[in-house]
């Protein structure tokens, strides 16, 4: 009675496919972490270059695009003019970091845009959010205190339909903006600060530090979507924009608002010039694999260090024939050897070797092997050499698959 076939629980197709999908599922993971901060978009709605909310800068950018104005929204932090080569802006919180504040230098034109509501997402719209009311002048003043420098922020009660005027910088006294409607206008003030747009109460709008060329925007409605709603105020948002940036581009800078490129070291695998190498190291690797699974079976088990039976004798006497280069010592015994086989195989019972030759020279002239068994005798003394013995052991094989009609 035969066993019963013991079942495995898991094929090996299916072993196979477990493996390769967590292999592919991990290097997705792997490749989505490094790449997580690049990936983020602009749906928390808060104030910066990527949201589309109300309070966000996305359609500024858009705008800027459509006039054809070159526009850059960058995820590596624009310290210097070295950084970029146009206007640099901002949009801090509420809560910025103080040394990442004072990293951001007035040597080349730079626009900081001051917050001023306090939202919450909306949950019906992503990317979407409602309004809180404004948040308090000190609160806004946050990032500029940041740089240690003074300043003081005041909002307009109610709702206004305020006009810009040129008051220095980019801006002569020429210049006259006309704004729609903004809701709790927000102007600054200070010692240090220079005017460049005030509005028609002389409150400064936009205003720069000293001689540098780093200004303040009192206001984010004048840049923000639903300021850009209305002709005049996106009109005025565009001049002072263009006004700022000469005839160089904008690069919207959003590290500060969370979406910061992390320097992982990681990373440097997933990009030129390493990426070559990387990708040759996961190929050789997968080659290895392929390689281990082909190449080798079932685990051999180790044996004895010195092996039992008749099997281990007869190999360790043939060892040391050969160690001892007895070969053609030995042919003259292996074709008798052969000799007496034979003639059992054909069922001679003879005993005497005179005899049995003679039998044997007989069944020769019926069966007609290729060569005779005195002629296999004669080269067996003529042997002299390991190869001469083997030559002989097959000429030996032929003769005795003809004798007995074996083609095994």
């Amino acid at each position: 009675m035969s066993e019963p076939r013991v079942r495995a629980d898991f094929s090996p197709r299916t072993m196979i496919a477990l493996v390769l999908v967590g292999v592919f599922a991990f290097a997705g993971f792997t490749v989505l972490s490094v790449y997580a901060p690049e990936l983020r978009g602009g749906e928390d709605g808060e104030a910066h270059a990527l949201s589309k909310s109300a309070v966000g800068f996305a359609g500024a950018v858009t705008l800027l695009q459509a006039l054809g104005t070159p526009v850059v929204v960058s995820r590596t932090p624009l310290h210097s003019l070295a950084d970029s080569a146009g206007l640099r802006v901002i949009s801090p919180g509420v809560m910025p970091d103080r040394d990442e504040m004072a990293a951001y230098r007035g040597d080349g034109p730079l626009l900081i845009i001051l917050p001023k509501w306090n939202v919450t997402p909306d949950e019906t719209h992503l990317g979407w959010v409602k309004k809180l009311g404004v948040i308090t002048p000190d609160a806004a003043a946050a990032p500029i205190r940041a740089q240690d420098h003074a300043i003081r922020l005041a909002q307009r009660p109610g709702v206004s339909r305020p006009a810009l005027r040129g008051a220095g910088g980019p801006f002569g006294p020429g210049v006259f903006l006309p704004l729609d409607a903004v809701d709790h206008l927000q102007t600054l003030a200070g010692e240090g600060w220079r005017p460049a747009l005030t509005d028609e109460q002389g409150g400064m709008v936009l205003a720069s530090w000293g001689r540098s060329q780093m200004y303040v925007l009192s206001d984010p409605d004048l840049l923000n979507t639903q300021g850009l709603k209305g002709l005049n105020t996106a009109r005025a948002g565009l001049a002072i924009l263009d006004g700022l940036r000469g005839d160089r581009g904008v690069a919207f800078d959003v590290t500060l608002n969370g979406f910061k490129r992390a320097r992982d070291p990681l990373r440097l695998l997933f990009e030129p010039p390493l990426l070559g190498g990387f990708l040759c190291v996961l190929a050789a690797a997968a080659l290895m694999g392929v390689h281990a699974a082909v190449r080798f079976g079932p685990v051999v088990r180790e044996g004895r260090a010195f092996a039992l039976g008749k099997r281990a004798l007869i190999d360790n006497s043939a060892a040391l024939i050969r160690a001892a280069h007895k070969e053609p010592e030995l042919v003259g015994a292996y074709v008798s050897l052969v000799e007496a086989r034979t003639a059992k195989l054909l069922g001679e019972r003879e005993t005497d070797p005179a005899a049995r030759a003679e039998r044997l020279v007989r069944l020769e002239r019926q069966r007609r092997p290729a060569e005779s068994l005195e002629t296999l005798k004669t080269a067996a003394s003529a042997a002299k050499t390991r190869g001469d013995a083997l030559a002989l052991a097959l000429r030996l094989f032929k003769w005795r698959s003809d004798m007995s009609h074996d083609r095994r």
